[in-house]
């Protein structure tokens, strides 16, 4: 089969020939058809990841056909369209995930390749009203979301909802099934552009991050403080997020791409009850759960650019840039 081999350090992918994977006892073979990029694999690429490993085939989220199963696993599943659990493993705690879960692309070989074998338990029937590279934008940002949003903090229908940094695959899709939900739903980002990206997919409104005293600005416009306050920086703005929270608000992040969190005064926690979450992946539950809240309000995820499968070098470095909007996708031949 074609992949994108990761063969070292700050090395390109490179487009090669290597062996079909066949279905070991319990697992399906997905003939993937679409796979998308997820920052993760910007920092495999630069040995930002605990556990690098070399040659890898990177990509964690994918939908395809199944084309084999392994002993043990149903027949009829052969030639059904799927989408793929990229958790892998969560263990038997639900609050949090145990030792032994990965995240398809390392240390396993990923989607970015024309054949991928997993768990049948990992594939999920195809929302019908998506198409294959629509299906392949969900899996990790769909699930990171949906978990961040409601088995985290609890969303209900009404809330005011604030999602810091609009732009990236979680982040729009909170977005899009916050609005679903019956939230009202506003965004911060530092590009005009993108927030008007955001308005249109539901958003209420939004505000620069670089703005001076940005929190009492929005929640102006907002008409009051928000409930649930999503974020993937934490960082130096993090004091901002405590000041734009309600009393009684729930701050679940589930990154820090800015780094660790500065000191933060203790009132403006404990005087506002405010609750602190973290949130990484989801669950078998969550993902289900997910997907049946996409396939119901028939959501279709936001995609910013559509490659080949050749281009993959050139698609993480669009991402590596920041320039995205949505989810960059490569698209694999049938």
């Amino acid at each position: 089969m074609h992949a994108l081999i990761l063969n070292g350090l700050e090395q390109p992918l490179q487009l090669s020939e290597t062996a079909t994977p066949q279905p070991a006892p319990g697992e399906v073979q997905v003939h993937l058809r679409a796979a998308a990029l997820n920052h993760r694999d910007v920092w495999i690429q630069k040995g930002q990841y605990a556990g690098v490993k070399f040659p890898i085939i990177l990509g964690s989220d994918g939908a395809g056909i199944i084309s084999a199963v392994g002993a043990g696993v149903d027949a009829q599943l052969l030639g059904r369209e799927v989408l793929i659990n990229p958790g892998q493993q969560w263990g038997n705690n639900p609050a949090a995930q145990g030792r032994s879960f990965t995240i398809l692309g390392l240390p396993h070989n990923g989607t970015f390749a024309e054949y991928v074998c997993v768990s049948a338990a990992s594939v999920h029937p195809k929302p019908t009203h998506l198409s294959f590279e629509q299906a392949a934008a969900l899996p990790l940002g769909g699930v990171t979301a949906y978990r961040a949003l409601f088995t985290r903090a609890g969303l209900q229908a009404g809330e005011r909802v604030l999602i810091n940094g609009v732009g990236g695959g979680v982040a729009l899709l909170a977005l899009q099934m916050a609005v679903a939900a019956g939230a009202r739903v506003w965004v911060t980002s530092s590009s005009a552009e993108k927030i008007a990206k955001a308005v249109a997919l539901g958003a209420e409104g939004g505000i620069s991050y670089t703005a001076e005293k940005w929190p009492a600005q929005l929640t102006q416009q907002a008409g009051g403080a928000f409930d649930v306050l999503v974020d993937s920086a934490a960082g130096p703005g993090f004091n901002h997020l405590l000041d734009a929270a309600a009393p009684g608000g729930r701050l679940v992040f589930y990154g820090g791409t800015h780094g660790a969190i500065p000191q933060v005064p203790p009132a403006k926690i404990f005087w506002k009850q405010l609750s602190i979450l973290g949130s990484t992946m989801g669950t078998e539950a969550d993902f289900a759960q997910m997907v049946a809240l996409v396939e119901h309000h028939r959501i279709v995820p936001a995609i910013d650019e559509i490659l080949s499968l050749a281009e993959g070098e050139q698609a993480l470095r669009r991402m590596d840039q920041g320039l995205q909007f949505g989810k960059i996708v490569l698209q694999i031949p049938g």
